[in-house]
């Protein structure tokens, strides 16, 4: 039988690995991120009778350009910065991670580079390797953080085409201020121009001012979100961009026919009525990310600080031997590929529990 490494694949995908997460049984999962709290019971009966009219329609297309959706994501986004916003202006897709990928199809691509501050998402690269545009790492601090003066210096070295941003960073967790997403844009536009794509998927759970509102005067700017996180549809796989009407065009030459699927718009649009009884348990969860912060410290480990659902944990001798015992005690956490460190997602009380009980354990 044929491998892979048989056929005739582009020559830089040969001996690589595709992107995942490990789904092992064991009791509680804490190693995608995912928002633990399921939709209430009131609102799925909503959502499937709202489903009938939509499910008898299935032999049509949906609404290639999402319209209403995009036009309910707008008032989403104004209900929670303020900023008038027109459908215009946003563009929805399967997940934040093919508005990404539609992004660099259009503003990537063959000979045009982006470049992102490392550790960070590694989706990111391996969308840019699946479009063909070339990867740039650039460095954090040892503490994480973004040094405004050594990235305007790897932009001015390097002129990326495009240039990400994270806030909060996966998988790290770090904040990203105004200020800072400011500066790197100008440093960008001086070396560029170039697409300045500011990834806020975890933006719900942020301490830190979203910096969405810059758009306004800086229209190479676009900002990602996700309803996976905040209001706890993973499953969906549904995200969206914020930006120039003419960024929102851009994409529109690269998007697939009919890319949304008429029951995935139907339920978002459903759910996003309900937005802010959801995104109450945006508290719970921080709460019980900063009870782990405390938790860990006292255990005698390091973390780093965190404004997601999310808290990164170490330092280990060997992470990789760490997670297996870890995970030998019951718990599931996510080994990123960050020498030293572990990343667990925030869960319920309960799960948490038995995450806390698993490194108290297993010292670092």
């Amino acid at each position: 039988m044929a491998s892979i490494e048989d056929l005739p694949i582009r020559t830089e995908l040969k001996g690589l690995t595709a992107y995942g997460a490990p789904r092992i049984d064991v009791p509680v999962r804490l190693h995608t991120n995912e928002n633990p709290y399921p939709l209430p019971d009131g609102l799925v009966d909503e959502i499937l009778a709202g489903l009938g009219p939509v499910l008898r329609g299935l032999n049509r297309y949906p609404d290639r350009d999402a319209v209403a959706l995009r036009t309910a994501l707008a008032k989403h986004v104004e209900a929670g910065t303020g900023l008038p916003l027109s459908e215009r202006r946003i563009w929805a897709a399967n997940g934040s991670n093919e508005v990404i990928q539609q992004l660099l199809q259009a503003f990537g691509g063959p000979g045009r580079t982006a470049l992102g501050f490392e550790p960070s998402y590694a989706v990111h690269r391996e969308i840019a390797r699946s479009t063909g545009t070339g990867w740039i790492s650039a460095p954090r601090a040892e503490d994480f953080t973004v040094s405004v003066d050594a990235s305007r210096a790897a932009i001015a070295e390097h002129r990326p085409d495009v240039v990400f941003l994270t806030a909060p960073n996966n998988p790290t967790g770090n904040g990203l201020s105004p200020d800072t997403v400011s500066a790197l844009y100008d440093a960008a536009q001086a070396a560029g121009p170039a697409l300045v794509i500011l990834d806020e998927a975890y933006v719900d759970f942020q301490r830190t001012p979203s910096a969405l509102p810059l758009i306004e005067d800086r229209p190479l700017l676009v900002v990602v979100r996700t309803l996976s996180k905040g209001l706890g549809l993973a499953g969906l796989r549904l995200g969206y961009l914020v930006g120039t009407a003419a960024i929102v065009d851009a994409v529109q030459l690269v998007r697939l026919p009919y890319h949304l699927s008429a029951p995935a718009q139907a339920i978002a649009l459903t759910v996003l009525e309900h937005a802010p009884a959801l995104l109450a348990n945006v508290g719970r969860i921080t709460a019980e990310r900063d009870r782990m912060v405390r938790a860990l410290v006292a255990a005698g480990y390091e973390v780093t600080a965190s404004e997601a659902n999310f808290v990164q944990f170490g330092r280990f001798r060997d992470s990789h031997r760490a997670w297996r015992e870890i995970t030998a005690r019951g718990a599931l956490v996510r080994d990123s590929g960050v020498p030293s460190w572990l990343r667990v997602s925030v869960g319920t009380p309960e799960e948490n529990d038995v995450f806390l009980a698993a490194v108290r354990e297993r010292l670092p």
